[in-house]
């Protein structure tokens, strides 16, 4: 292959999905933080930006979804004379800036410029974004991992207190919630819609969770539209109070309103508000003070300041400390475990809410049902678990994080997902054991977040969705994973049942996820594969080994008998007792 790269054949050189175009190749310097200017021919498909070294001793290799641009600038004009000040600035979404340095003859910047702004947001020109072009085929399908129905009924549901009603079937009742809800058995769907009338957008108190044993209830909605005035709705009031009767021995239904009081306070001159207690009687409400989506938004940009491109090395825990991240982390994590907390107890069922129950409200309930629920901790578990609480429930993934889309300082952007995420992974750092998956599994999902090659995360709501044809015309990323499940399986995994996990949610307890913030860096860069895992596998292979010679032995040893054995019909019940318990 020659020097510039220009008689490769272009099909070794970029790797490409099915479905996959590429759209132009040039010659760059790409400004690399770590390493200075390196000479490289980047090449734009309608999926990726895939950077090759041109230089000898650099083998570096960029391969960006186009997906993950929130922005493209122009740096440096015609006059610009220093050495590569004249090229192109991209932020991106996930942790990271590229910046790359072009000659200023010939329109090479233009032409990248219109090409990446074309393909990177192509809502803005009329196009699909690729998840719809991508033609990658798996044997197995993700869109079959969540059936809404086997879940609740995994739950024990339908029974006596809760039914499945599909009044919100067509997305009559509530457009941004899914088609199928569970709600008290003695509330009607009349009173569903007359109650649908007094919460924000709709989104009416529906079940997502119910222990097993003693029956309380985690239940979601949106805020009230209580207003200044105080306005009341008797049906409002009946339903809670129906919600709470599910469980006869209890005497109160708790409320936890994600919002900081303050907030709740001035949602009412919006027309919002919060359950005051001389209108719900036998409620006990409680304000968790998580900050809006705004808050978070700049926190995310503050820890993106502290870590990319450089490390703030001197001032590395002030720093850190004053983007408030890990004390928004606490917060979220520390509402969580009084959600659970309060239903593992069966001292009472809950009802959360923040403004819209889209965002705090999703965090919050996943949050508590990883917590009580062992089966959400395996891969599948975990997988249904987000495709509930947040894709069903209407979390505004297109809105948060802006698929396609050219508006970087969109104010509805946010990084509430991957705050959820983050508090997974800070559960997981805690429980080694606990969960199927590992922190790859956690990356792959946030990567493809933003990537737009699957529709899993594409759009607002189940109803726009649905409008899309997105599970006919999309592959999902549960079939990526679930195909290749050996490589996000952690091997420490010890599967427990009904034991519930409560994190601690001091600040000593949480740290920053450097293997996802800071991965950008080499410098940071940790060993990997992780040594201690490398050995634990190995451990777990020579098991495997040993436990399939015993099974030829012994069928060596029937075969020479020829009589049925009487003892344990197999070697692996035989070696059930062998665990390999840390």
């Amino acid at each position: 292959a020659s020097q510039d790269g220009v008689n490769q054949d272009l099909s070794e050189t970029v790797p490409r999905l099915p479905g996959e175009m590429l759209i132009t190749d040039k010659e760059v310097i790409y400004i690399c933080p770590f390493n200075g200017p390196i000479k490289g021919r980047v090449y734009i498909t309608n999926y990726r930006l895939y950077l090759r070294s041109l230089e000898m001793d650099s083998a570096l290799i960029l391969d960006v979804p186009l997906g993950v641009i929130s922005r493209i600038e122009k740096m440096g004009g015609a006059t610009s004379r220093g050495e590569n000040s004249y090229g192109l600035d991209i932020t991106c979404k996930d942790m990271r800036n590229l910046r790359f340095a072009l000659k200023q003859e010939g329109h090479s910047r233009r032409d990248m410029f219109e090409i990446l702004t074309r393909f990177a947001f192509p809502l803005a020109h009329s196009l699909p974004l690729f998840a719809f072009l991508n033609e990658e085929k798996f044997n197995v399908d993700g869109w079959t991992v969540y059936n809404p129905v086997e879940e609740y009924r995994r739950q024990g549901l339908p029974n006596h207190q809760w039914r499945i009603t599909f009044i919100n079937k067509c997305y009559e009742l509530c457009d941004t919630y899914p088609a199928l809800l569970v709600v008290p058995y003695h509330a009607s769907d009349e009173d569903l819609r007359r109650v649908a009338t007094f919460r924000s957008r709709n989104r009416i108190p529906v079940l997502s969770w119910i222990h097993p044993e003693n029956k309380t209830v985690i239940v979601r909605c949106s805020q009230p539209l209580v207003g200044m005035s105080g306005k009341r709705n008797k049906d409002d009031e009946k339903y809670l109070n129906v919600i709470r009767e599910t469980n006869r021995q209890i005497s109160k239904l708790t409320i936890y309103d994600a919002r900081p009081s303050v907030n709740a306070v001035a949602n009412k001159a919006t027309g919002g508000g919060y359950e005051s207690d001389d209108a719900y009687h036998n409620i006990e409400l409680s304000f968790l003070d998580i900050h809006n989506i705004h808050v978070m938004r700049e926190s995310l940009k503050k820890v993106k300041d502290i870590v990319y491109p450089n490390v703030e090395e001197s001032h590395w825990l002030s720093s850190l400390e004053s983007t408030h991240w890990l004390e928004h982390i606490k917060l979220v994590l520390t509402g969580a475990i009084q959600v659970a907390d309060k239903v593992s107890s069966g001292k009472s069922s809950v009802l959360v809410h923040c403004s819209d129950g889209w965002d705090r409200t999703a965090q919050l309930t996943s949050l508590a049902m990883l917590m009580l629920d062992s089966y959400y901790r395996s891969i599948e578990g975990f997988e249904i678990l987000v495709q509930k609480e947040w894709i069903s429930f209407g979390h505004k993934f297109a809105s948060r994080i802006g698929h396609g889309d050219k508006n970087h300082a969109d104010a509805d952007r946010s990084p509430i997902f991957l705050q959820f995420i983050d508090c997974v992974w800070q559960m997981s750092k805690q429980f080694p054991t606990a969960f199927e998956f590992n922190e790859q599994f956690l990356i792959t999902i946030l990567d493809h977040l933003y990537s737009c090659r699957f529709g899993t995360f594409l759009f607002n709501c189940e109803s726009a969705r649905e409008r899309q044809k997105v599970t006919e015309r999309t592959v999902s990323l549960w079939s990526l994973i679930n195909v290749n499940k050996e490589k996000f399986k952690n091997p420490f995994y010890t599967k427990e049942i009904n034991r519930v996990l409560y994190p601690v949610a001091s600040m000593r307890h949480l740290e920053l996820w450097v293997n996802y913030y800071i991965r950008w860096n080499p410098r940071i860069k940790q060993q990997q594969p992780n040594p201690v895992e490398q050995r634990y596998m190995e451990l777990l292979a020579l098991r495997d080994d040993y436990i399939k010679r015993l099974e030829e032995l012994q069928l060596a040893n029937s075969a020479k008998l020829s009589d049925p054995p009487t003892s344990p019909s197999s070697p692996s019940q035989m070696m059930s007792h062998v665990q390999t318990h840390f």
